[in-house]
């Protein structure tokens, strides 16, 4: 048994969902951030649980040859990213190892295809939203590994550069007109978080989020932001009053500008508000939708339903191949939204819901050829997998940001008579630990 406060040499077999790197010593597990699969560490052991530990990097005693130097300096703090130490190369080859261990440990499903993971030709500046937390002295940034302090920043490698823009002038205006910070701890104070959207063309869209009804002197800080960044499209507070981690409130007043900028994944545009939906990554977006699209398998005679569809990316994607789609999705804005996007893409065969996917869908039963499914982080709720397979859909495709769940999931529908053809990893988020998967499902006749 491994003890607080002690050293230990380490071998590393391999990353955790986090990008901690994971060893063992006398099978005993340990988790050290900054370590990576094969190299040999020196760890003192900082936390020890029931059934593992969590160490701190001292000394590698065996570097990996995939290690490299992080492209940013305050990497080391900032929490945004979790592996910019290793190589891209070796990213996209761990990334569809999480996709293989969580459907072989968890799903306890062997002898599925999964291909390499789609990785980006140019991995930097590739996040179209942003949305950073304030804190004292105005402070804007990533918060800091497993922690909620904040690290300020001007500049984000990973967020488009007109973001950059929009994060100094913001801090500086912010200040200017002394707007305080929200305390999480107090509940006192206004600003809590800062969020940009940059769309198709550079289109840029600022949100101040928060905690008050009121934001002081609003029309005299839009005015300030439209002078330090006339490229802005639109200027908007949300408004969120709750005492959670939530980051976007239900109510959004526009304070210049239109409600909506757009963006573009393949042939088609996309109008997105503030709390929509909208995949961060646009360019992988295009190959995560082209791979759905081609698991769906579509011959134009299909009714397609589209489950979770935000704005109606996915399903809109699809439906020029498709006989009908039908577009389910509990957030009002992103349906009316998916509805303005249909319209203005001249599609006429897709239509959108509002509404639980959970009460939606049984009152669909039998109406899909195919489902389409791109849920939150924590999966489909049992009862919709029984629904989507009572609809007895020819084809199931699973877009997932989460394998751990997509593995719990596929395995509940093989139970239901579906059984997983193949998965294409996708890597929508360079330098992090997430994956995102597109998993094809058919019916076992």
């Amino acid at each position: 048994m491994v003890e607080k406060n002690k050293n230990y040499e380490i071998e590393i077999g391999g990353l955790g969902t986090g990008g901690e790197g994971v060893g063992k010593f006398e099978d005993f597990t340990i988790f050290v951030e900054g370590a990576l699969p094969t190299e040999k560490i020196i760890a003192q052991i900082i936390e020890v649980k029931k059934n593992y530990a969590v160490g701190k990097l001292v000394k590698i005693l065996r570097e990996s040859s995939e290690r490299v130097k992080p492209f940013c300096p305050i990497y080391e703090e900032c929490g945004g990213c979790q592996l910019q130490h290793l190589s891209y190369a070796a990213q996209l080859v761990l990334k569809r190892q999480q996709v293989v261990d969580a459907v072989e440990r968890i799903g306890k499903i062997h002898g599925v295809e999964i291909f390499d993971t789609l990785g980006m030709k140019n991995p930097l500046r590739y996040r179209n939203k942003m949305q950073f937390p304030v804190g004292k002295n105005l402070a804007v940034g990533c918060y800091a590994r497993n922690s909620h302090k904040i690290i300020d920043t001007d500049s984000c490698m990973i967020q488009k550069a007109a973001a950059d823009k929009v994060l100094v002038a913001v801090k500086k205006i912010l200040k200017r007109f002394n707007i305080s910070p929200y305390d999480e701890d107090t509940h006192k104070g206004i600003l809590r978080h800062v969020m940009s959207r940059v769309g198709f063309n550079d289109e840029i869209m600022v949100v101040l989020v928060t905690a008050t009804k009121n934001l002081p002197n609003e029309k005299a800080i839009a005015k300030a932001i439209r002078a330090e960044l006339p490229e802005v499209s639109t200027i908007q507070q949300n408004i969120q009053t709750f005492h959670n981690n939530v980051i976007l409130g239900r109510e959004t007043k526009i304070l210049y500008g239109k409600p909506t900028i757009k963006d573009k994944i393949g042939n088609l545009e996309f109008n997105i508000s503030a709390r929509s939906f909208f995949q961060v990554n646009t360019a992988q977006a295009e190959i995560l939708y082209k791979t759905a699209k081609n698991f769906a398998e579509l011959t134009g005679k299909e009714i397609v339903i589209d489950a979770y569809c935000g704005t109606g990316t996915i399903g809109l994607f699809m439906a020029k191949n498709a006989y009908k789609v039908l577009g389910i999705e509990i957030v009002n804005s992103a349906i009316d939204d998916a509805k303005k996007n249909a319209r203005e893409n001249k599609i006429r065969n897709a239509e959108f819901i509002v509404g639980d996917v959970v009460k939606v869908l049984p009152r669909l039963e039998n109406y899909a050829d195919v489902v389409v499914v791109d849920p939150p982080r924590a999966g489909c709720d049992k009862k919709v997998l029984e629904t989507f397979a009572a609809m007895n859909p020819a084809r199931i495709v699973y877009v997932s940001c989460n394998p751990a769940t997509l593995a719990r999931d596929l395995a509940i529908l093989s139970e239901l008579g579906y059984k997983t053809k193949k998965i294409q990893p996708v890597d929508m988020f360079p330098f992090s630990s997430h994956v995102e998967a597109v998993a094809q499902i058919e019916k076992i006749i």
